[in-house]
């Protein structure tokens, strides 16, 4: 499915910023240059973007900066991990992820008193997945032993995470977000999730506990 595009005067148009606020955000990286989108138009060129993204980052980039520098908001929208390490105990304590689900992780990875930001993430994702009753605990060693192998290969890009489930058998696979990816009848994809959201969540949710 095609994503819907939103014109650069529509945008404007619909959240009352200026053309100069937008292409500030674009320098200080709170938007990714590649959501500006040129087309060819009876004017000339146009610039579009991706819709529902654009909408959304509009409105978090409103809604926080005034509590919040714009070199801090882009390190929060980066698709860049952070460096940060939090205990076990931290995690737990603070809610940070689902003691069960920690668990979980801890019987698919070696035992850990502390954990990297990476791991948190396959935590958070892999939480979603089961809060929606996607997979079961079995198939959740499927879905981290896919994100252990492959999250690298698209770091700093722009990615997701699909479980595909065929007559039964089910399966995690991870592509650019960008891809289209296409299924005989018989498979159905359960669950999607953009690993970039989780990740803009889960620095703004450690940078408000921390």
């Amino acid at each position: 499915m095609k994503e819907e595009l939103i014109s650069k005067k529509e945008l404007l148009e619909s959240t009352d910023i200026s053309y100069g606020q937008l292409y500030r955000w674009k320098r200080k990286n709170l938007i990714p240059e590649e959501w500006f989108i040129k087309k060819s138009s009876f004017t000339g060129q146009e610039t579009f973007f991706p819709r529902e993204k654009i909408l959304d980052r509009v409105e978090k980039i409103k809604n926080m900066k005034d509590d919040t520098s714009l070199d801090d908001l882009a390190q929060i929208f980066s698709t860049e991990v952070s460096d940060i390490k939090i205990s076990y105990n931290e995690i737990i304590e603070k809610n940070i992820i689902m003691e069960n689900v920690v668990d979980i992780y801890k019987d698919f990875s070696s035992m850990s008193s502390v954990y990297s930001f990476n791991e948190i993430l396959y935590m958070t994702i892999l939480q979603e997945f089961l809060i929606e009753g996607s997979i079961s605990i079995e198939e959740s060693k499927n879905l981290l032993q896919t994100l252990k192998d492959n999250y690298n290969k698209y770091a700093g890009k722009s990615c997701e995470i699909l479980f595909v489930r065929k007559m039964g058998v089910g399966i995690a696979i991870m592509l650019s977000a960008s891809n289209e990816i296409y299924f005989e009848k018989l498979s159905k994809i359960v669950m999607r999730i953009s690993i970039n959201e989780i990740i803009e969540k889960l620095k703004l949710k450690i940078k408000e506990l921390f």
